[in-house]
């Protein structure tokens, strides 16, 4: 039987603070929701070990914080993405109309080597509110994909955990995708962790 590689694939989860990136980690990493969790502080990973067409993939997935004053954390944790995923809340119109300035950041800072067709995926989430409240459609969503090279849509509910593993599948994919052949490692341990550690502790906010 042949030995399947593994791959260390980086996703960074993008968008306004409450939209619910850490709630979306955390269900598909540890299936689990909690109503109580805090605002990030800079920026954390988890990591997940998914197969992927035959392969081991590791995703390690950045959940970041969308206050202003952590953005200039930004260069740290972008660099080497393989994959971005955009995250507004449905019933949040102020959170999708921040997301070009969310996509347009994080090409700035991570400067891919093709930024016309970096892999992003846009998450609308919160979808188990009350449809009475929503306050951005999902045609609407579709659009701002389609003008971004036609980007992956899922929308869903990290409460209820509603297209969440679907959408992290298909992030999955993209990043590995994206990923270089050669990216292989069994050291799951990132240096830009460390670095973020250092930044966080010397914070004064």
């Amino acid at each position: 039987m042949a030995i399947r590689k593994k791959l260390l694939l980086k996703v960074i989860i993008l968008g306004e603070s409450g939209v619910g990136k850490t709630s979306l980690m955390n269900q598909f990493v540890n299936r689990k929701f909690s109503k109580d969790y805090k605002a990030t502080i800079g920026a954390d990973f988890l990591t997940k070990e998914v197969v992927v067409d035959d392969k081991i993939v590791t995703l390690q997935i950045w959940d970041t914080a969308g206050q202003e004053r952590f953005q200039s954390l930004g260069v740290a944790f972008y660099r080497g993405a393989d994959c971005c995923v955009l995250v507004y809340d449905v019933n949040n119109s102020k959170s999708y109309e921040s997301l070009d300035s969310w996509r347009d950041e994080f090409l700035i800072q991570a400067s891919p080597n093709n930024p016309e067709t970096f892999p992003f995926i846009l998450i609308g989430n919160k979808v188990d509110v009350e449809e009475q409240k929503r306050m951005v459609s999902k045609a609407k969503a579709l659009a701002f994909c389609q003008a971004k090279g036609d980007i992956p849509y899922y929308e869903t509910s990290a409460k209820d955990a509603i297209n969440v593993q679907e959408a992290f599948e298909a992030v999955a994919r993209l990043a590995l995708a994206n990923a270089d052949e050669d990216d292989v490692t069994n050291d799951f341990t990132d240096p830009v962790h460390l670095e973020l550690e250092t930044q966080k502790a010397s914070c004064s906010c």
